[in-house]
């Protein structure tokens, strides 16, 4: 790929015309709107749309709610019908403004070894629907990485899921993969990555924390995501303020997340301006 354009998840951000303004002005020009299942049934779609175009913010993706798990989750028998359904009622919203791509999470956890067959078949009979269902709409699903015992936590596992429907594409999280090195998992699922979750981690558990404050090698990730043919926006999946896993003495800015991705893309050291918190366990 060229040099990519830059996005940003709406994620844990007010979503008004001061947001849409910063994005533009700091060179951020994509959008994921990601949102919980109260605000999503809450959203002003048209009034988003409107802020997209007067701010020219491109709406790029956007992420389907993934909690409660006793509510949402497509590959619990019990719910993964009512989940499709749920979610195709978002997706005809969310499309009717421009949107076409839709971040589904394969699974809620915790997930036994003994459930675990059940639970991959549940998910891809719903992603299946889900996709076809989809494309009718001109939406295509992309279903994203996940840790721990979650479905989705492997590369063999999520060309597994991708199996289940010739449409389904992949969101590559890059701070979810815990049991496969990074650059195998871009290797293997390929031109099947059709937009990501840029962040960092220790390899511990997820973190969500900016390029550079954790130990991924982003010169190496970057090179293999290029290698893949990738197409879409640099886009990041984390908030403006200080998660409990790290520390840092302000809130990030767009323009934090503009500098973070030109020295990835230039291939220099990224300014860090967290600390490590020491002796940081599975969950803080």
């Amino acid at each position: 790929m060229n040099r990519p354009i830059i996005g940003l998840s709406s994620c844990g951000k007010r979503l008004d015309e001061e947001l849409f303004k910063s994005y533009i002005s700091s060179g951020i020009t994509h959008m994921e709107i990601s949102e919980g299942k109260a605000a999503c049934e809450a959203m002003d779609f048209d009034r988003i749309a409107e802020l997209a175009k007067n701010s020219e913010v491109i709406l790029w993706s956007f992420h389907l709610p993934f909690a409660p798990f006793s509510e949402i989750d497509i590959s619990n028998p019990d719910l993964a019908g009512a989940t499709v359904d749920y979610y195709l009622g978002l997706i005809k919203k969310a499309t009717a403004i421009g949107i076409e791509k839709f971040i589904v999470h394969p699974s809620g956890e915790p997930i036994s070894p003994e459930d675990r067959p059940l639970r991959l078949a549940c998910a891809k009979e719903h992603l299946a629907l889900l996709a076809q269902k989809a494309a009718e709409l001109g939406a295509v699903i992309c279903v994203e990485d996940l840790p721990r015992t979650c479905l989705g936590n492997c590369s063999a596992e999520m060309l597994e899921l991708l199996s289940a429907h010739s449409a389904l594409r992949s969101c590559f999280d890059t701070n979810h993969m815990l049991s496969e090195d990074l650059v195998g998992y871009a290797n293997a699922v390929g031109d099947k990555i059709v937009t990501l979750h840029v962040s960092d981690y220790d390899f511990v558990n997820e973190r969500h924390w900016l390029p550079g404050e954790g130990d991924v090698d982003w010169k190496e990730l970057y090179a293999a995501i290029k290698a893949t043919g990738y197409s879409g926006p640099w886009l990041y999946e984390l908030g403006f303020e200080c998660p409990a896993t790290i520390l840092r003495d302000r809130a990030l800015t767009c323009a934090d997340f503009a500098r973070n991705a030109n020295e990835i893309f230039e291939g220099k050291d990224l300014t860090v301006i967290a600390r490590r918190k020491p002796n940081l366990g599975m969950w803080e």
